[in-house]
């Protein structure tokens, strides 16, 4: 009986290996706003995404030193924070204008299943990896981001108190941990309570999708948002029906990467300002991270360290009529 326990134990722990491409291209991440003003405006995000998306190869290439760089493509649709349209009606209409720009995604994915996939909660199993960088002068008082589901950069501007004699302490100014000189503070809200469960903010579940794109999640040692593939009929019209990771192109490359690029909009550099604050204090699995550094090394490609340095960003500059972003 001791023996089964310890094989079942053993199994759990292992880590399974992913197929990594060199580089994961996200070639849009767009909400129901973009959508709504129509084929016009898919237009011409992917008319603006395709020179980077040419340049972020170009670059890929040079980094591999004449090898043929595997480079995967991927679009992102938000069906978490509202849900426009169908897939039946609304997929269509993406892949066409990216065809129309000499661009192919490779991969679709929804939003919610950044938060859950095939019935495993992703986003919760991050929350339970983040480890709070300690703010200067800090001794525990604050509590956790698990109660709070606020993450800081550092020591956030302490409230006003009174002294034992009357005296009111003045204000003090928040102060970034690794500050250079001068501190750039940033506080997150991870999450908000709405109807009784946790509804995920933008740059955390952004920040799960770049973990996942990464290759570096995990759930008891199995991949998640694995890729099902499209077998070239219909969409359906129901976006609980549709899996949370499609792949579209049968002889694409791994979806996982080495690197990360994502091209975007610069209304949302504030929101991946945010994404990378959460990676660099999410606790990554020690396996999955030994399998890159090992796999990498074996190809030759330095890889940074640093989780968050492994994601690049474009951002090209927002039309004039379009929207703010809502539901972040």
């Amino acid at each position: 009986m001791s023996e089964a326990v310890f094989q079942e134990t053993t199994a759990q722990l292992h880590t399974q290996s992913l197929p990594l491409s060199h580089l994961s291209l996200e070639l849009g991440h767009l909400y129901m706003e973009d959508f709504e003003a129509g084929p016009e405006r898919l237009r011409e995000h992917f008319a603006e995404v395709r020179p980077w998306a040419d340049a972020a190869r170009a670059g890929t290439a040079r980094r591999m030193g004449g090898k043929r760089p595997r480079i995967s493509t991927c679009f992102l649709i938000d069906d978490y924070f509202t849900r426009f349209s169908t897939p039946a009606e609304l997929v269509p209409l993406v892949l066409a204008e990216a065809e129309k720009a000499g661009l192919v995604i490779d991969y679709l994915a929804r939003e919610s299943g950044c938060a859950v996939a095939d019935r495993i909660e992703l986003a919760e199993s991050v929350v339970h990896r983040l480890v709070e960088s300690p703010p200067p002068g800090s001794y525990g008082s604050r509590p956790p981001v698990s109660h709070t589901g606020w993450l800081a950069n550092g020591r956030r501007t302490p409230a006003t108190k009174r002294a034992a004699l009357g005296e009111v302490w003045g204000w003090q100014p928040p102060q970034e941990t690794a500050a250079r000189n001068h501190s750039v503070f940033m506080d997150v809200e991870l999450w908000s309570e709405r109807d009784g469960g946790r509804l995920w903010s933008c740059p955390f579940l952004a920040a799960v999708w770049q973990l996942v794109r990464l290759g570096l999640l995990r759930h008891l040692g199995e991949p998640v948002l694995v890729p099902q593939p499209w077998n070239g009929e219909g969409f359906p019209h129901d976006w609980d029906r549709m899996p949370p990771l499609l792949r579209l192109n049968p002889s694409a490359t791994a979806f996982s990467a080495y690197r990360t690029c994502t091209l975007m909009s610069n209304r949302f550099l504030a929101v991946e300002d945010a994404v990378r604050l959460i990676l660099d204090q999410t606790d990554v699995d020690s396996a999955a991270l030994r399998q890159v550094a090992e796999r990498s090394a074996r190809e030759g490609l330095a890889v940074p360290e640093a989780v968050a340095q492994r994601a690049t960003y474009v951002f090209y500059e927002e039309p004039a009529y379009a929207l703010c972003t809502e539901g972040s």
